[in-house]
């Protein structure tokens, strides 16, 4: 599975609200290659029922995934499980969920993109700048510390982090293939413009890279 990251929306169940699913219809309309559904507060059984409204709304035409919740992924047949470094190590993941699923990373650090394991398909690397979105994240890395990231990490890196249409040459110029999103896309009055905007964005980074 090469999964398309340049667009990786991030559907936080706090900022998106009652446009959830809305919205991840809009995204993949607009160009998102992958889906992540975020629900930190939520249930399992929650997370299952509104993934399974989030998989209606792409209807297959993105990689859908989920936030820490491995029961909630394999009983939706999800694309993947994205996890933190304070979760369930990325090892157990892998077990737990196969070999036919991806298997995504967040990454705040170069050491700890030094250490990701080879079970890992891919990173979120960041916070590129401060975001309201995800409290209590790590020091804003800044480009230079994002590439510092890259660099260290063996596998992709999305960037993360207060990122929008308009940071793309920046995030491939630091080795970046994609751009993870919350509110760029989720706050946006036109999502579909929004996940076109970034997808646009980042084919035409990398044609002049």
């Amino acid at each position: 599975m090469t999964p398309d990251l340049s667009c990786y929306v991030v559907l936080d169940a706090g900022l998106c609200g009652d446009r959830l699913t809305e919205v991840a219809g809009a995204a993949v309309a607009g160009g998102a290659g992958m889906v992540q559904l975020r629900m930190k507060d939520a249930t399992t059984a929650e997370r299952i029922a509104t993934g399974r409204a989030v998989q209606a709304a792409i209807g297959g035409q993105a990689l859908f995934v989920v936030n820490d919740d491995i029961e909630a992924a394999l009983a939706l047949s999800a694309d993947g499980v994205h996890v933190g470094q304070g979760d369930m190590p990325a090892a157990e993941v892998r077990r737990a969920i196969g070999s036919g699923r991806l298997l995504g990373l967040s990454v705040e650090t170069e050491a700890q993109a030094r250490a990701v394991p080879d079970c890992v398909d891919y990173i979120g690397a960041g916070p590129v700048r401060a975001t309201a979105t995800k409290p209590g994240h790590a020091a804003p890395t800044g480009w230079d510390g994002l590439a510092r990231i890259v660099t260290a990490s063996p596998v992709p890196a999305v960037a993360i982090g207060g990122v929008t249409a308009s940071d793309a040459s920046a995030a491939v110029r630091a080795g970046a293939v994609g751009l993870a999103v919350v509110s760029a896309v989720c706050a946006a009055p036109d999502p579909v413009a929004a996940a076109r905007d970034i997808a646009q964005a980042m084919r035409a980074a990398r044609e002049v890279a």
